[in-house]
């Protein structure tokens, strides 16, 4: 009934308000979500950036934009959250209509260019609602400082000690010059000025940088020596493609903006490959694009990700999509004959 009620809001409103109820959706204390939830399998346990994860699948950066329904999010499955994009002040993001459900191919254009209440009200809000699980903040600059880097370093500032990591965004396409943080001097002066300041705190948290899909090979080397130079903690791979449309069926297709879901899959699988194969596991990696159930996201796994996350599924396969995907992986490594879904990491980049 849970699906049936998620789905009439992902097919008959348009994406934003769709978004809108299923945040109210989920706000509901009088509906048991974890009824469905996969129960705790050891062969799914895995331990990454020290922190001890129930399973490897977690809710990406994009759904839960204003920290409202972390903790429900929980009960669906997934062993972490990812909330924001947070940017210092509040905005609005980019103009209506921006956000284009891609039905015939299980994707989502979109342009939202990071709204959201702003950095204040969002710790407010987690500060109330004490996290029940593994919680992550992903971080932006508001758009007229999208080449500056004193943004980031105010959200961290505010965010690191109410949150288990911060991942960078660098990489979204809808905010112009964002993703010039990926050249050399830009992304090490981002590095240098975050390690700064969490050398100076008592704890220790991840900082993870999540990256574009549109590299050529050149740059994914230059960046991987940067990151084992600079020994970060992690990368999220990837965000959202802006190439490769040319080659969809739904009528939406050609709208301006970021494609997620199944049409990324193969791509962003790509990318892990080849940083995977640079890293040589040194350092960590969050695998993004097209995960809809067990058999993409073991493919991710096996491609050189740590832990996965989605977003998208959830839009077309309903809220319980972390959970069918967690005991489709337990049957799929019995199937393998491994214990342990960390057995998996990398047997395909080798």
């Amino acid at each position: 009934m849970l699906n049936n009620i998620f789905n009439y809001f992902a097919r008959f409103f348009d994406p934003e308000s769709a978004h809108k109820l299923a945040i109210k959706f989920f706000k509901q204390k009088n509906i048991p979500f974890n009824f469905f939830k996969c129960k705790k399998e050891q062969s799914l346990k895995i331990k990454v950036f020290g922190i001890n994860f129930e399973n490897p699948i977690g809710l990406a950066a994009g759904f839960d934009k204003n920290a409202e329904v972390y903790n429900t999010m929980y009960s669906l499955g997934f062993s972490f959250v990812e909330v924001g994009t947070v940017t210092p002040k509040s905005q609005n993001g980019n103009a209506k209509p921006r956000v284009f459900r891609l039905n015939d191919d299980e994707a989502i254009i979109n342009r939202l260019g990071f709204p959201n209440e702003g950095m204040e009200k969002i710790y407010e809000r987690i500060n109330e609602n004490p996290k029940l699980g593994i919680l992550g903040v992903n971080i932006g600059p508001n758009k007229e400082n999208a080449t500056d880097q004193i943004d980031y370093l105010k959200c961290m500032k505010k965010f690191y000690n109410r949150v288990d990591y911060i991942a960078i965004n660098i990489s979204s396409p809808n905010t112009p010059n964002l993703r010039k943080q990926h050249e050399i001097k830009k992304i090490t002066d981002l590095i240098k000025i975050l390690q700064i300041y969490k050398s100076s705190q008592q704890i220790a948290k991840p900082i993870i940088f999540k990256l574009s899909p549109n590299l050529n090979n050149n740059e994914i080397d230059r960046l991987s020596d940067i990151f084992l130079e600079k020994k970060i903690d992690g990368i999220i791979l990837t965000n959202t493609t802006i190439t490769g449309k040319e080659h969809l069926l739904d009528k939406n297709k050609n709208e301006e903006g970021g494609l997620s879901g199944k049409p990324l899959s193969l791509h962003s699988n790509i990318v892990i490959q080849s940083f995977y194969k640079n890293l040589r596991g040194k350092i960590p990696i969050v695998g993004v694009g097209g995960v809809h159930d067990g058999k993409t996201a073991y493919e991710k796994i096996k491609c050189g990700a740590n832990l996965l996350q989605l977003y998208t599924a959830m839009v077309f396969r309903g809220p319980y999509v972390a959970s069918k995907i967690n005991r489709e992986l337990v049957c799929l490594l019995k199937k393998d004959g491994l214990k342990n879904i960390s057995d998996a990491i990398g047997v395909n980049a080798k």
